[in-house]
């Protein structure tokens, strides 16, 4: 699929990765490319996705970049912020500064994202704070069953 830019509206922060956005009179469920947040049941999944809703308030202009749909039916795509006189600010970029995604850029596509992620690491910020071994990947998240679950919820506090 080819790429499609276009401007939308901010309907709904589902989690720290993924939102609703209203683009070309079709509401898209839209997965940032680039980056996993924890999951909403995860420790800092909360987190993650209120910095981003104090972002993006309901009818927030958007500029979205589709790069094609998951095996989920998710729109896979950036999400950038227009900024007046400026350049518009990433939302995949901002997550990992901010400590609240993991950066995935399997393929270095990305110039500086690995060390955005160190960086935000060395600070403490968002889910680093309480250290990098604290720190669940979603993606292994997703597998443990709910006693283990459990446990990791235990732990780091705010």
């Amino acid at each position: 699929m080819p790429l499609v830019m276009e401007t939308g509206r901010m309907v709904r922060v589902v989690d720290g990765d993924t939102y609703d956005v209203l683009a070309g009179g079709v509401v898209r469920r839209v997965r940032l490319l680039g980056v996993d947040a924890p999951e909403r049941d995860q420790p800092y999944g909360k987190q993650a996705a209120d910095s981003v809703t104090r972002l993006l308030r309901p009818a927030q202009l958007v500029l979205l970049t589709r790069h094609g749909v998951d095996i989920y039916g998710r729109t896979l795509g950036a999400v950038c912020l227009p900024v007046a006189g400026q350049p518009a600010l990433a939302l995949d970029s901002l997550l990992v500064v901010r400590g609240w995604a993991w950066a995935w850029d399997p393929n270095h596509r990305i110039a500086g994202r690995a060390a955005q992620q160190v960086e935000a690491q060395r600070a403490g910020r968002g889910l680093w704070k309480c250290g990098v071994s604290q720190a669940v990947p979603p993606k292994l998240w997703r597998t443990f069953h709910s006693e283990i679950k459990r446990r990791y919820r235990v732990g780091c506090t705010w």
